[in-house]
């Protein structure tokens, strides 16, 4: 698959998640967080060139698309997006490859420590909220083993970090059966992370917060599912959905992986 096919692909993921109304995240629906649709916009457009760049290791990809983002807007606006795209994109550059899952799994067995070196130093760079120190394979130090042993070791705590232990699987056995039953991809992006939302604790939530915040966070969206289960129309389920994004930004709770594993189902889609 040529590199702009690929870029088209992500900027496509990119977009579409941001048209959907995704409580407590960022949409074109209502800005928070001190970051509006605009910077995810041109954080997306800042990035592709370098998620699809064809003959780079999926660390180069991740650190270039991170410093590129970090030079147009400031900010760490899509680093977990980048996270999960880049080995996406090197497996859809296999020659051959026939199965976007199986070639996944060859590039992420084929990480070595300097991919984890670019990597961290790309996750230093964007400086993500809650990012602490971490008891082994700390990024903030030298990569002592591959990418893939350091995202196993922070599988546990970080969704992203599990999406490279498991294969993905997250992407390819929650997200993508949602994905292919929606319309437009506006509305897969919306049910993919509600999806998400209702079904697992964001870790980004966790990581700033604790997990007992993210469970509950788990539990309050769980029970505004069965609320917009019983309303009349779309047009209560959508003052639903925009009373309880305002009410989790009151509360600085941003569901951000929710959000990334989202864009990261719908470039999978866009790839198959």
């Amino acid at each position: 698959m040529s590199p702009d096919i690929i870029a088209a692909a992500f900027l496509a993921a990119c977009r579409a998640e941001l048209q959907a109304l995704k409580p407590g995240n960022v949409h074109v629906h209502a800005a928070g967080h001190g970051m509006t649709a605009a910077d995810f916009e041109e954080s997306a457009l800042a990035a592709a060139p370098h998620i699809a760049e064809r003959g780079q290791r999926v660390g180069a990809r991740i650190l270039r698309a991170v410093t590129a983002t970090r030079a147009r807007v400031g900010q760490n606006t899509n680093l977990g997006i980048v996270l999960l795209a880049a080995p996406l994109a090197m497996a859809a550059q296999t020659p051959g490859h026939g199965d976007l899952r199986g070639a996944l799994r060859a590039v992420l067995a084929s990480l070595d420590r300097e991919d984890a070196a670019n990597c961290f130093q790309a996750i230093a760079l964007a400086n993500p909220g809650g990012l602490g120190d971490a008891p082994k394979q700390d990024v903030r130090g030298p990569a002592l083993v591959t990418l893939l042993e350091a995202m196993s070791l922070a599988a546990g705590r970080d969704r992203v970090a599990y999406q490279y232990a498991s294969g993905y699987a997250d992407i390819f056995d929650i997200g993508l059966p949602v994905a292919r039953q929606a319309g437009t991809a506006a509305e897969a992006a919306a049910a993919v992370y509600w999806r998400f939302l209702t079904t697992i604790p964001d870790s980004h939530v966790a990581r700033k917060y604790g997990g007992g915040r993210a469970d509950a966070l788990l539990r309050r969206a769980q029970d505004l599912d069965a609320a917009l289960a019983a309303a009349p129309d779309a047009a209560a389920r959508h003052a639903l959905l925009l009373d309880f994004d305002a009410r989790l930004k009151a509360e600085s709770l941003n569901p951000g992986t929710s959000a990334d594993l989202t864009v990261a189902t719908l470039f999978v889609y866009a790839l198959l």
